[in-house]
């Protein structure tokens, strides 16, 4: 059993700043150590696969990042880890406990297969991994490995915990109640636009300062904002539906200084709706969350979404988000961006279906595009 200060102290020392995940009770000392401490940054998300994605946009913005979960929430990471981590090359460090271990005695019942197939399932996802140290002197080599790992492989890396790895930690910060900065009271935008996806990513791209980093969610977003203008600041989400907005959260708090513009879709917002209420308690002053609602998948043929009968709006509102304007022209796009308030903002952007013909797949891969956010980042 170790210290969860040794190890976490150890961490910081080789970078690892943010940690993110979803409480379990083997980890109660260790989540609790980090929301008490000063020096580190914890991000409480809604569920595992935003914990992913929060973690990505930090390392892709210099920050090393640790996430924490249950092994019950594997399931919910599958779909980031595998399509955004690995397709991306992002290195993540994952504590996962287990749970569901036959060999430590009983444990509930829908613990017991993800207990069989934890380790089998982080390798299927060609994740290394070895358990988390129980023993002071291991701390510092199974880090140095992991990072190694990291460093050589730019992959995600796991540590399973097991029962009683920790000594028990008290938490002694209270959550800060923040209050509601703007009201609610915003009505459901029913506004019927004449302007597609494109006049939108057009006026983005005008309004867009040299120093913004620009995320733009999977489908033709991504292929849109690519054939309009390839531009190093950038970057294309394949895959890890749901997740771009985690991504810029992480991204936001890893570089306060950058103006982050996330562009989402409806379709994928409602596939991770959590994510606004997580983002809303971080308020990251330099976030501009667009989305753009068709009300419908139109990357996969156009089926309907339920965004008619959302409003967008008024969840920000009630999440966080301090700025929120509903609009469905490129001119207040545009003019938005330009005369942007300092605080973190949520524009709903009414479009109509429709894409331009002989639309291209980005040349550049998805590594590069990754890497070149990095050097844009650090130069």
């Amino acid at each position: 059993m170790i210290e969860a200060k040794d190890f976490i102290q150890a961490a910081s020392s080789r970078g690892f700043g943010l940690y993110t995940g979803v409480p379990c009770s083997f980890l109660q000392p260790f989540i609790n150590y980090a929301i008490n401490s000063h020096e580190l940054q914890y991000i409480g998300a809604a569920n595992e696969g935003d914990a992913i994605a929060i973690a990505s946009g930090a390392e892709l913005g210099g920050v090393r990042s640790v996430v924490m979960f249950q092994n019950s929430g594997l399931g919910n990471a599958v779909n980031p880890l595998t399509s955004l981590n690995q397709t991306f090359k992002i290195p993540i460090l994952i504590i996962v406990t287990l749970r569901g271990n036959t060999q430590e005695g009983a444990d509930e019942p829908q613990h017991y297969l993800m207990g069989a197939i934890t380790q089998p399932l982080l390798e299927l996802m060609q994740i290394p991994w070895e358990y988390f140290p129980t023993q002071t002197e291991e701390i510092e080599t199974v880090l140095d490995r992991a990072i190694s790992y990291m460093e050589e492989h730019q992959r995600p890396y796991a540590l399973v915990m097991k029962k009683g790895s920790v000594s028990k930690n008290s938490l002694s910060k209270e959550v800060t109640c923040k209050p509601q900065p703007v009201s609610s009271d915003i009505a459901i935008n029913k506004q019927i636009s004449e302007y597609t996806r494109n006049n939108i990513l057009q006026a983005v791209q005008a309004a867009s300062r040299f120093t913004d980093i620009i995320l733009a969610t999977t489908g033709y977003c991504g292929r849109e904002l690519y054939a309009l203008a390839d531009r190093e600041n950038q970057f294309y989400m394949v895959g890890s539906m749901g997740c771009v907005s985690s991504l810029g959260l992480g991204l936001a708090l890893a570089q306060p200084q950058r103006r982050v513009i996330v562009i989402d879709g409806d379709g994928a917002a409602l596939m991770r709706l959590g994510a606004i209420s997580t983002i809303g308690y971080s308020r990251p002053a330099n976030l501009c969350h667009i989305l753009l609602d068709n009300q419908c998948h139109e990357s996969t043929g156009g089926q309907a979404t339920v965004s008619h009968s959302v409003n967008f709006g008024a969840i920000a509102a009630s999440c966080g988000y301090e700025n929120v304007l509903s609009t469905n022209t490129p001119e207040t796009v545009k003019g938005w961006l330009q005369n942007h308030k300092q605080g973190l903002s949520f524009l709903h952007v009414k479009i109509k279906p429709g894409t331009p013909q002989g639309l291209p797949r980005p040349d550049i891969t998805p590594p590069q595009v990754a890497q070149r956010l990095r050097e844009f980042i650090n130069n």
